[in-house]
């Protein structure tokens, strides 16, 4: 969740008016850098939609949570980044009272639906790996969307009682409408621990679990009774593993930061130093565009897709799907998010 991480002197009957002396080149900067953002994250995310959208064997339960991901990915970048962007360079916010609780609303459904979908993830990933005889059951196609339903339903709630404790307010500092945490320590903490902290949790023990029984396959030692890890397998797993910790490098600052001064205000906030809560902002708005370059860069059958996409896009395509994904026939004995051994169909995920 976006945390403010220390107290402003508000003088100015209208809090949207405030601005900051600034350099004219830390504008700038800062403009660029979410430019840069807005476009990756834009183009990136439609990448991966498209590609499980044209590829029969990407279409999958587990590839599910990856499209929710990028979709939460998306949201930020078509609404509230180019709020934030116009505030960067007007030195200040125009936009009124209802775009500010709009863009503070969808920059936490954003976030939370990311850290929610990463979970989500992570427990496919976990049941998959751990507990395979059983997930032919738990992740059939139709259970999947309910879980995804789920997810972006406790996100919605999750972000509701923003709107009523006045807690969504424009922070000059980094030109956004964002959770104010001056308006409750209590709520922030809460905040902090059911939206974040407790997420990575669950995330880490998912990974760890996943990381023993790897270890166990390449150590020979595992149980006979559980099933073989096929390289294929491994690299899948990784390159999840890799989304969160980008994930969580990149959003933890933040919220320690907040973390830290709600729990003393008076002791710690003074001690933040305003380049520091800055580049922690930023720095958490840059991961919405990192997620779709990690698939990529980590795994071969997005990254055909992502070329096929582009040739595509080129030749006016873009919606006719490739015929060298309709020939294998989808597998049917287990709708898994990985990819089975070399003589059996492949069923791709990231």
């Amino acid at each position: 969740m976006i945390i403010n991480g220390s107290y402003l002197n508000r003088s100015s009957l209208d809090p949207y008016k405030e601005v900051l002396n600034r350099p004219r080149w830390v504008t700038t900067t800062l403009g660029c850098f979410l430019i840069f953002t807005i476009v990756v994250d834009i183009l990136g995310n439609l990448l991966v939609i498209f590609s499980v959208y044209r590829n029969k064997k990407l279409r999958n339960a587990g590839n599910i949570f990856v499209v929710s991901l990028a979709v939460a990915d998306l949201v930020v970048a078509i609404y509230p980044y180019p709020l934030v962007l116009t505030s960067i360079f007007d030195d200040g916010w125009n936009l009124g009272y209802v775009h500010c609780q709009i863009s503070g609303f969808l920059m936490g459904v954003s976030v939370i639906g990311s850290i929610f979908n990463i979970t989500g993830i992570a427990i496919n990933r976990y049941c998959y790996i751990c507990h395979s005889l059983k997930y032919d059951r738990l992740y059939s196609n139709k259970n999947s969307v309910c879980y995804v339903l789920l997810i972006w339903a406790l996100t919605v709630v999750a972000i509701v009682p923003n709107l009523f404790v006045g807690s969504l307010q424009y922070d000059p500092r980094v030109y956004s409408c964002t959770f104010e945490q001056s308006a409750s320590s209590a709520y922030t903490i809460a905040v902090v621990f059911f939206h974040f902290i407790l997420p990575i949790m669950i995330v880490t023990y998912c990974y760890l679990r996943i990381w023993v029984l790897v270890i166990q396959v390449r150590r020979r030692v595992k149980p006979d009774n559980r099933p073989k890890l096929t390289p294929h397998d491994i690299r899948n797993f990784v390159t999840m593993f890799v989304v969160f910790v980008l994930f969580a490098v990149c959003w933890a600052p933040l919220n320690f930061i907040g973390l830290a001064v709600a729990i003393s205000p008076e002791a710690v906030a003074p001690l933040i130093p305003e380049w520091l809560f800055v580049a922690s902002y930023f720095m958490a708005y840059f991961n919405s565009c990192l997620n779709a370059i990690v698939y990529g860069v980590l795994n071969q059958n997005f990254r055909r897709e992502y070329k096929r996409i582009v040739v595509s896009v080129c030749t006016a395509r873009i919606f006719f799907h490739d015929s060298s994904n309709d020939a294998p026939e989808r597998i049917k004995s287990k709708p898994s998010p990985l990819i089975t051994n070399n003589n059996q169909v492949k069923v791709d995920s990231v």
